[in-house]
């Protein structure tokens, strides 16, 4: 699977941006109380202009900016709900001291062989009754066909960050065109911050490939042993590439044990086609201060 590659943007062409002479006044400069500013104002311009900066040519403003939105784009994801949600069930679990009660049946055949010796009972043959509830694991698909700068690109980082901070260590994060690109597999362990920072990277080129990006999501989901399955698509859903051996996308959507699809608004018909046809939640966004309500509406 590929990994994500960043395109670089001139200052000359960052400039077309409304607020981008207030965020950068000078080459290699970054204001962050413009920033802010400008992010009460209008937060959808603002967050596309963030995401525009990481792949400026100036190497000094693009660090600053990569900087800047891994911790805006967390923080903004902080802000919806990041708990899992399901009910609760006893299960025997290894001892840990602040797991729980001991499980005396589990238990009680290192405690006789301990006694039978006259040794201490050793911690790792010990087994507790805990309340726990259901793991969810989440791969969430990003298009990247066509037009992916701007916008679709603050749209996606957000929507990365908050995925990964409802499932830190059991999530994965796939763009797809014509091919699957991994900015996170279900079983790299990788930083919230590091995750963000490949989806910015992300520039929009060819095709789009419905169907072979859930064949990926359901291949990384055949990774965790979680409870719950969740794919998330980000997509209007306009297949242009017939992947996947040719394969309708409904076909695969059915098989997963839940999809979510979330389309731009306006260019939402065929994404809601989809998701009608397959039983799938549905939702849209006008732009990435949007997208952690509409995952909290999914979702939850």
């Amino acid at each position: 699977m590929q990994e994500a590659r960043r395109k670089t943007t001139s200052r000359r062409e960052l400039a077309q941006r409304p607020d981008f002479e207030q965020i950068s006044p000078e080459v290699g400069e970054l204001d962050e109380q413009a920033m802010e500013e400008a992010l009460s104002d209008d937060p959808d311009e603002t967050l596309t202009t963030l995401a525009e900066l990481t792949g400026a040519t100036d190497p000094a403003l693009r660090e600053h900016a990569r900087r800047l939105a891994g911790r805006l784009f967390l923080d903004l994801a902080r802000r919806g709900p990041s708990r899992p949600r399901g009910v609760g069930r006893l299960r025997t679990e290894r001892f840990r001291p602040d797991g729980g009660d001991i499980d005396l049946d589990a238990s009680l055949p290192a405690i006789v062989d301990a006694r039978a010796s006259g040794s201490a009972v050793d911690p790792d043959e010990l087994f507790v009754r805990a309340w726990s509830t259901p793991d969810t694991a989440f791969c969430l698909l990003v298009d990247r066909s066509g037009s992916m700068g701007g916008r679709p690109l603050a749209t996606s980082a957000l929507a990365a960050a908050a995925i990964a901070c409802r499932a830190p260590d059991d999530h994965s994060v796939l763009s797809f065109g014509k091919d699957v690109v991994a900015a996170k597999s279900q079983d790299a362990p990788r930083s919230i911050e590091i995750v963000v920072d490949a989806v910015l990277a992300l520039r929009g080129f060819g095709t789009t490939d419905v169907a072979g990006a859930l064949l990926a999501a359901e291949e990384q989901l055949a990774r965790t042993n979680a409870a719950r399955k969740v794919t998330v698509l980000l997509s209007d859903c306009r297949t242009t590439e017939l992947g996947g051996g040719d394969i309708d996308p409904a076909d695969i959507a059915r098989r997963l044990d839940e999809l979510v699809v979330i389309a731009p608004d306006g260019e939402h018909d065929e994404a809601e086609a989809l998701a009608l046809a397959v039983g799938a939640r549905f939702a849209t966004v006008e732009g990435p201060s949007g997208i952690v309500a509409a995952l909290t509406a999914t979702l939850d």
